[in-house]
């Protein structure tokens, strides 16, 4: 496995989050009678550098999502572990509530992530408020944030949600993420719902804040261009396993397996002389229900 070279001390870092046969099944009902398991993330390990961004990509449906919300906590794991900065998370050393207030997330829906009777400022103060820090200290960060993601306070923080473009609503949500003063943020599919000039700039507000408040990044995304142009390393899932993790520059140049030969070979082109006139990729994906007989890997 690659290891995250930290450019600024010239050595390895050290891993902030080690994922350890992480495994999380759903139990469905195939009849009255019968159920089926579907095998979402099916014993993944893999390390998450401090201050890097590792991209995870793969097609829908091949369990990137369920990790996030596994990483989160937000679901629990049928087995494996979750270790964060040499802590294992539930545990006596770091209870499932300190874990949240070091990891936040942000969704895809820009809009179904806010409270919509809250305002921007009270959605953004209120994770602070539930970990104990006054109401006047929480507004005041809220406010500061805001002026940090390009919002001006004195005309958005009284604003509702329904009130703001979905990029304005975007850059709330991270706000809202970084509220919490968090050492590692899990983004899932944050861009996939704006246009490309907002998307550029939410991406660009990103690296900004990763390099001024130290952050590390979790980047889900099924849009190989950005995550490219924001990772450090890139992580292939399929069908709830890795198949393939390393630098992004190597994993695009020099891409070792089949599957991640033929999504990057799927990735459409801007030159009108390398136009893809046939895909790679044919047909659906298995279904993690009864995946295919022979090794993913």
């Amino acid at each position: 496995m690659t290891t995250f070279k930290n450019q600024d001390l010239g050595g390895p870092a050290q891993p902030l989050l080690q994922i350890r046969n992480l495994v999380k099944h759903f139990s469905t009902k195939k009849s009255l009678r019968s159920t089926t398991t579907v095998r979402a993330v099916d014993n993944i390990t893999f390390d998450v550098y401090k201050g890097e961004t590792l991209g995870v990509v793969g097609e829908s449906g091949c369990g990137k999502s369920t990790t996030a919300r596994v990483l989160m906590q937000l679901l629990d794991q049928d087995s494996g572990d979750l270790i964060f900065d040499a802590a294992t998370v539930g545990s006596n050393n770091l209870p499932i509530k300190e874990f949240r207030r070091q990891v936040q997330m942000v969704f895809q829906d820009s809009y179904s992530s806010l409270n919509p009777r809250m305002t921007i400022e009270e959605s953004i103060a209120f994770g602070p408020k539930v970990h104990g820090i006054s109401s006047s200290v929480s507004l005041a960060r809220a406010h500061s944030l805001l002026s940090r993601v390009g919002l001006e306070p004195a005309r958005f923080a009284g604003r509702y949600p329904h009130e703001l473009s979905g990029g304005q609503r975007q850059r709330v949500n991270i706000a809202r993420a970084l509220a919490m003063e968090p050492r590692l943020i899990i983004l899932d599919e944050a861009v996939s719902a704006l246009d490309k000039s907002v998307e550029a700039q939410v991406l660009n507000l990103l690296r900004d804040l990763k390099e001024s408040l130290d952050l590390t990044y979790v980047f889900i995304s099924h849009d190989l261009h950005v995550v490219r142009y924001i990772s450090d390393r890139i992580l292939v899932m399929y069908l709830g396993e890795i198949v393939e993790i390393g630098p992004a520059e190597t994993l695009f140049t020099d891409a070792c397996h089949p599957y991640t030969q033929a999504l990057l070979s799927s990735m459409p082109s801007s030159d009108p002389n390398q136009r893809t006139e046939k895909s790679p990729l044919a047909g659906d994906p298995p279904s993690p229900i009864s995946p295919p007989s022979g090794c993913r890997l």
